[in-house]
């Protein structure tokens, strides 16, 4: 799938740091490959708790409250309504920038960054 990522997050983003896109696309890896899997569904409960456990918790180590990551994931969400088709790539950098983690994908204060 011939995606251009950095287009779609600079819509949301237009400052968006082109290392930490690549590095969230390689994060994201196959599941990019298969355009349902590169798109997410905020509608779907079991997609808002993959988003949750998976990038949020495990990826980028947040222990906020359940309750707390989901309005984030649902404040990005609703940044992206314009879309009827919300990738995954740019949620996850949206998500990532809000919590100032992009420097785990290679962004920006990379040196300054979480270890």
């Amino acid at each position: 799938m011939a995606e251009d990522w950095t287009l779609d997050v600079q819509k949301y983003s237009p400052n968006a740091d082109r290392n930490a896109i690549a590095g969230i696309v390689r994060h994201c890896g196959i599941s990019l490959q298969k355009r349902d899997s590169s798109l997410v569904s905020l509608s779907d409960r079991e997609e808002v708790a993959r988003v949750r456990e998976g990038f949020l918790k495990k990826k980028l180590g947040l222990a906020d409250s359940d309750a707390d990551l989901d309005k984030a994931i649902m404040a990005v969400g609703e940044k992206m309504k314009g879309d009827r088709t919300k990738n995954r790539v740019t949620l996850y950098y949206l998500l990532a920038e809000q919590y100032g983690k992009l420097s785990m994908f290679g962004g920006p204060n990379s040196a300054a960054g979480t270890g």
